[in-house]
């Protein structure tokens, strides 16, 4: 195959952008969840037809799926070459954690394109549910030690054959859930997004011709593999290490290390976890591809002119031993993989910030806090609010951080204070900045938030989180952000909080009662003696900083 002009390969890039970009909105537009249609936990993408590799994803898509969907694809693969039996008009379903899966509630559905009789490559989506069956209502079960307590596992099946739906596993997913209309509701939303890329892929393959378009694949992955290298080769060779820690695994009230050690050698880069803590009892765990796909989103955030496609990863070698945290198996529970992938991805940034100080990030708020309230409506049907919260970010040597800010996992936004009333039997009571959470610095950290929630009903509260004991570090001399704080209102109405800081199941609530969930800020970057005057001034005025803040952190009096 000839490889196109630069300027045809211009045009295929945008033309099958835009084609996963036009799949995410299909599903974000028809999803039940809002999870998915309006925080935008979902993702599309082409990939290679023998290999899996991503070849191209959307720009609105969560990046940590991205990351992920290759090994799904190559799951499924691999299922076809032990059975056989793939036709035009397949799709495949699945949401195995340890088979190129994240956690539970991640539903994936793969489909294969063929172009006159010949696979020519893959389709995929995938979504978060909001419940999946488990102990806990949302998935998000801090007590889980295996897999089976967080909810049904499916290993890839053949869904839809030659067209076809098989209802029996459609029956299996509905009976598996407290909430089935609304699993029901995303799986359409994914065929939808499917059917829609596969009729413009159809089209642009008719338009432009196979081979065009294959050669232009190849292009971009040996594209982003050339920009990698070179991204790398910038870099001082050496040995650059970062350590975090987890606060716990929701059982013992011990810390978990996520240790790093970053090797650059020339244009490649070695990523060795092997000092990290082996694997834990409860749900930290995560699976060797959803620890790949966490390293990719990191270094995205450090690259971002390296095209989003498997040739970035080319050059990268990854160690990541069965004997640690980030590399288990079946049955290990993974459900609380959002909390440990973002330690991997602080201590990327941690150790390139090492190799080229440029790049230095003071430590972002670090945790989702996956918060589920779950009950029964006054009509008796059942409810689950699930969400995930913001904090801030680590503040840089050219700036503050980000207040009230998504996680570096991510691109999805909570689902507006509106939604969740409207959905659920909760009202919010409080929603805004929390003064003093910023790590102070020359350049302070972003703000983390407080967030209330009153329940209408009889409710349960479970609560996933992370940053109760380990605060997001700051970075050459700024300090460390607010610790993370969970509370909610006991029937004689004082306050308690979890023993292991950040995690909670079976919190009992009547109607009127309260939670509250104060999530951390980002780290600072310098010495705060340095901060200016006219920034410490506005942090003030705005209610940022607290005059006692200021006296503590600053050493100066508003």
């Amino acid at each position: 195959m000839t490889r196109p002009d630069a300027v045809t390969l211009a045009v295929l890039r945008g033309r099958l952008e835009q084609i996963a970009d036009e799949m995410d909105a299909t599903l974000y537009r028809s999803a039940f969840n809002p999870i998915i249609a309006e925080a935008r936990d979902a993702c599309h993408g082409l990939y290679h037809a023998e290999t899996g590799e991503t070849l191209v994803q959307g720009t609105k898509g969560l990046p940590i799926f991205v990351g992920a969907m290759a090994f799904a694809v190559r799951a499924v693969i691999a299922r076809v070459k032990d059975e056989g039996g793939l036709e035009p008009g397949d799709t495949f379903l699945f949401n195995d954690p340890y088979d190129g899966g994240t956690h539970l509630n991640d539903f994936r559905l793969v489909r294969p394109i063929f172009r006159q009789g010949k696979l020519f490559c893959w389709l995929a989506s995938v979504g978060h549910w909001l419940d999946i069956g488990g102990n806990v209502p949302g998935g998000f079960n801090a007590r889980a030690t295996e897999s089976h307590q967080e909810g049904v596992r499916i290993p890839p099946v053949k869904f839809i054959a030659r067209g076809v739906m098989n209802r029996d596993i459609l029956s299996i997913l509905s009976a598996n859930s407290r909430l089935p209309q609304s699993n029901f509701g995303d799986l359409n939303g994914q065929l939808n997004a499917l059917d829609l890329g596969e009729r413009r892929l159809d089209g642009l393959l008719d338009e432009a011709g196979e081979d065009t378009v294959a050669a232009a694949l190849d292009a971009f992955s040996e594209g982003a593999d050339a920009l990698m290298r070179a991204a790398i080769a910038a870099l001082p060779d050496g040995t650059y290490r970062f350590d975090d820690i987890l606060d716990n695994d929701g059982i013992t009230d011990e810390p978990l290390a996520i240790a790093l050690d970053l090797t650059v050698s020339g244009e490649t880069m070695r990523l060795d976890f092997s000092r990290s803590s082996p694997p834990c009892a409860g749900p930290l765990n995560i699976a060797y591809s959803t620890a790949v796909a966490s390293c990719y989103v990191a270094l995205k955030h450090l690259f971002p002119e390296v095209p989003s496609n498997a040739g970035c990863l080319r050059p990268i070698t990854f160690v990541i031993p069965e004997t640690t945290l980030l590399g288990v198996k079946a049955p290990k529970p993974v459900g609380g993989y959002t909390e440990t992938i973002l330690r991997v991805i602080g201590v990327i940034f941690g150790a390139i910030g090492q190799a080229d100080p440029s790049r230095a990030l003071a430590g972002p708020f670090g945790t989702i806090n996956a918060l589920s309230i779950a009950g029964k409506r006054p009509d008796g049907s059942p409810f689950v609010m699930f969400s995930f919260f913001g904090g801030g970010l680590g503040a840089s040597p050219t700036g503050d951080g980000l207040s009230h800010a998504n996680n570096p996992i991510s691109t999805a936004t909570m689902p507006p204070a509106e939604i969740l009333e409207a959905s659920n039997p909760v009202m919010v009571t409080r929603w805004a900045l929390r003064p003093d959470s910023a790590g102070a610095g020359a350049h302070r950290g972003g703000l983390g938030a407080i967030y209330e929630f009153e329940a209408l009903t009889d409710a349960e509260v479970f609560l996933l989180g992370e940053r109760g004991k380990g605060a997001p570090f700051g970075l050459r001399g700024g300090k460390p952000a607010a610790l993370n704080r969970f509370f909610w209102q006991t029937e004689d109405g004082g306050e308690a909080s979890p023993p292991l800081a950040s995690k909670v199941t079976g919190v009992k609530l009547k109607p009127g009662m309260r939670v509250r969930l104060e999530t951390p800020g980002g780290g600072g970057f310098g010495d705060p003696a340095a901060r200016d005057e006219a920034s410490l001034a506005r942090d003030l005025a705005e209610g940022y900083v607290t005059p006692q803040g200021a006296a503590r952190d600053y050493g100066k009096v508003g």
